[in-house]
Formats: C-alpha cells, structure tokens, sequence
C-alpha cells in the first residue's frame, strides 16, 4: 500500500504502548488520532475503503495490547475532546475522547451534580458508554441520555437511546460490535445531571472519592483497572486475595498487594507477563473455588486464551 494513499492524520507503524494505561504492547499497522469529527470520519471511510479492521482506543485504561501489535486501523480518540453544558436543564453533551475525570471537574465547577464517581475511572466518555462503566454504585447507563454513533459501513452518524443500547453489568451494545470488522464508534454522548449545587461542595466529594480510591487502589504504577468482573454478589479481588495470589509475579507484572483485582506493571512487564498472571487467576479461582472469572479488561491483537497453569515466565 503507497503512503501517499494515507490521510494524513494516519501514520503506519506505530507503537501503541504509550496509548495504554499498562504501558504494554506492539506496534499498530495503522494508527490515527483524529481531533475532530470530519477527521474521524475521513480515517474511517478510509479504513473501509482499503477493507482493514478498525478498532478504537480510548484512554487504553482497560485495554491489554498483544506484544505482537495490531493489524488494521487503531484509532485513538483521547483528541477529540470537548464538552457543552446546559446549566438550565443539567443537560451535558460530551466528545468521545473527554477524560472522565475533567468532565467530572467540568460538571461539578458548573454546578451540576451526579457525576462526581466518575472522577475514580480512568477513561474517556466514550469507552465508559461502550464499557458501561461504573464504581461506587452508580453507572454510565443511569445518566445517559443518548449516544452518537458513526457507522463505518455508511458514514453516517445516528442517535441511540440509554434503553437501545442494551447496557447491562459492564455492557453495551457496542461490546456485541466489537468482533465485527468495522465496529460502530462513540462520537458524543448526552448525560443528565442536577443543577443548581453548589460547585465547591461537588469538588469537595469528588475530592473525597479520589482520596479514598488512592488509598484502595495501586495508583503509583501502571496498570489497566480491575482486570476481571466481579461475580456477584461476590467481589473478585476478594475471591483472588483469599487464594494467596497478592504479589504473584510473572517478569515485571505483578498482581497488587494493594488490590488484589489489580495486575501492576513495575517497570519492563509485557503483556503475555500481564496475560500469564490473568490465566493463574482465573485456573487458581476456578480450582479453589469452582468460580469462573471473566475479564473486564479487553483484549487487542493475538493472545493464547488456552493456556492453563502458567509458571513464571522472563
């Protein structure tokens, strides 16, 4: 394929590690970083157009990328970023690349109320819609009002209701999306909040819920997030600490002593190390426990999913 038949925002060839929360992974065929919405859809009709795989990339903060990089089009939106606020209404509408935590700031130096616990997650917008994400009890599904959505088949964007979204416990729709080659993507997304509160207040919480995840969480090392869902009503970084995994390590990834749903990179970790300590949790849970674990993370690029009992690998 000639260069010169790439847009310019896409670059072949390029590491993707630094696009992750785990500092993890190989090297994408194609990468683009649109900053806006015309770019978005220029890279994407391209992809289609040359019939490569696409597959988007938020903050990378739940995304473990395989050592033998990815192939097709990855398409990182940390960039396209922006968000409009509707003081009257409580209405927010926010690009898929706006970190959680500044729209939290946003919403909160607004006065308005109702997502400060998405201060806690290290992601954008648009993977907590495709994710569902949630901490503390809430979720992204209570306060969303609509997404945006581009089909890359089409071009063309479309609406999607909170109740078409088919969101359940760290689902959407977008996940069942996900395997197909062409996956849609979130452009923006619509939240609902409460105005009228005091701002200072709002910080003052979401102050609180960041200090008491900085005392529960390994947050001075890289990391991805909770790596599998919890098995309700049971907790799985309970489930794992109880087997005496904490501090289990394979090369430079090692499973927190902080928390033990946490996998931590402690400095040179890559990611079959990260994938080997996911495969002995989930034989030494379902062993000890006959509990299967699923993971909440994502996988990008080729892994061995058969592998059982691993020993320490270098």
């Amino acid at each position: 394929m000639s260069p010169v038949s790439l847009p310019t925002t896409v670059r072949p060839n390029q590491p993707l590690a630094g696009l992750t929360s785990w500092k993890v992974g190989g090297s994408a065929e194609y990468l683009a970083q649109p900053c806006s919405v015309d770019q978005l859809v220029n890279v994407v009709q391209w992809a289609v157009a040359m019939g490569l795989s696409i597959h988007p990339i938020g903050a990378g903060s739940n995304l473990l990328v395989s050592d033998e990089g990815v192939q097709g089009l990855s398409l990182g939106l940390r960039r396209l970023q922006g968000v409009r606020f509707d003081p009257t209404t409580g209405l927010i509408e926010s690009y898929a690349g706006e970190p959680l935590p500044t729209l939290a700031r946003k919403a909160a130096r607004a006065g308005l109320k109702g997502l400060e616990w998405l201060a806690g997650i290290p992601g954008t917008i648009g993977g907590a819609v495709a994710m569902n994400a949630g901490c503390q009890g809430s979720c992204l599904a209570e306060r969303l009002v609509d997404a945006e959505l581009l089909d890359p088949g089409t071009g063309k964007s479309w609406r999607l209701r909170e109740q078409d979204m088919a969101f359940g416990y760290r689902h959407s729709l977008l996940q069942d999306m996900a395997a197909a080659q062409t996956p849609w993507v979130v452009i923006s997304a619509r939240l609902r909040t409460s105005p009228g509160h005091h701002p200072q207040r709002l910080l003052q919480t979401i102050k609180a819920n960041l200090s008491r995840r900085h005392s529960t969480q390994p947050c001075n090392l890289p990391c991805g997030g909770s790596v599998f869902r919890n098995p309700l009503p049971m907790k799985a970084g309970q489930l794992i600490d109880v087997l005496g995994l904490k501090g289990q390590r394979r090369g430079d990834a090692e499973i927190s002593t902080v928390h033990a749903n946490f996998i931590v990179n402690r400095g040179r970790a890559k990611a079959r190390h990260i994938q080997a300590l996911i495969h002995l949790v989930q034989d030494s849970v379902m062993r000890g426990k006959n509990i299967p674990l699923q993971t909440e993370i994502k996988h990008l690029g080729r892994f061995d999913f058969n592998q059982s009992s691993p020993s320490p690998v270098g």
